[in-house]
């Protein structure tokens, strides 16, 4: 007789709990194109990598849970990919929210385009951003250590442990100052130098009053501003590397 397929009902319980905390994740991790990705990649992709944490799978507490039970043990487990997608979507949004301000000073945000992530109309300095951190994340192999804490939580958290307790909520609180203060620091020094700009142009106007100040100050800011991120853009890698270490720091301080 040929060899048929079988498994238990315990290994189909433990690939439903891993699968639904792989699929929390994705949703907030900065993949770019991810939103305009058809839905049966998306969820091949979830299957592809709970596939690959086979190993670590762990057995459910009750190899025969009601549907309350399951049902708790699958928000824990969205809930815990929650939390790490979060954690990683704050690591690339303070470089958007540094493009964001930058945008609107230098006036870029004038020419906007479609964003691909969220469908709507956006600075094509904050979509360069966006690309930009989207290659930084995967160049520095962070792909990787999401599923190396996927693989490691598995065997800290089994179904329905994991829960969100003050200390997880007061970790991701600083991982939100920081998207906010990490992206007013890399913001701030073109800021001022727009608004030297700004002091010099009005001391041109008080000096001759024909000057066309109105057609003079975009391009100068717009160029001012260039040059400047031009200058910081080797600057960006290190300061997104040592983010990412606070912020898989705080994730892998999650596991006692």
């Amino acid at each position: 007789m040929p060899n048929e397929l079988t498994f238990s009902l315990s290994t189909l319980y433990s690939f439903l709990l891993v699968l639904a905390r792989i699929s929390a994740a994705l949703i907030f991790v900065p993949i770019p194109g991810a939103k305009n990705t058809p839905d049966i990649p998306k969820i091949v992709f979830s299957v592809c990598v709970t596939l690959a944490l086979l190993p670590s799978w762990p057995a459910p507490p009750d190899p025969n849970p009601g549907i309350g039970l399951l049902t708790a043990w699958i928000l824990s487990e969205a809930a815990f990919g929650l939390t790490v997608g979060l954690a990683v979507a704050f690591l690339a949004e303070s470089f958007v929210l540094a493009a964001q301000i930058l945008g609107l000073q230098a006036g870029y945000s004038y020419a906007s385009t479609i964003d691909p992530t969220n469908q709507t109309d956006i600075g094509v300095l904050q979509i360069m951003t966006q690309l930009m951190t989207g290659f930084l994340f995967f160049g520095f192999g962070l792909d990787r250590e999401i599923i190396r804490i996927f693989a490691h939580s598995l065997e800290v958290y089994p179904p329905g442990a994991f829960h969100i307790n003050q200390p997880i909520v007061m970790a991701m609180q600083r991982l939100g100052s920081t998207m906010f203060s990490t992206g007013l620091r890399l913001a701030m020094p073109i800021i001022a130098l727009l608004m030297l700009f700004d002091l010099s142009l009005a001391l041109l106007g008080r000096i001759n009053a024909q000057l066309q100040l109105l057609s003079l100050a975009f391009p100068v800011k717009m160029l001012g501003a260039l040059a400047a991120l031009a200058g910081m853009a080797t600057l960006l890698p290190a300061v997104f590397e040592k983010n990412a270490r606070q912020t898989f720091s705080m994730l892998t301080s999650l596991f006692p």
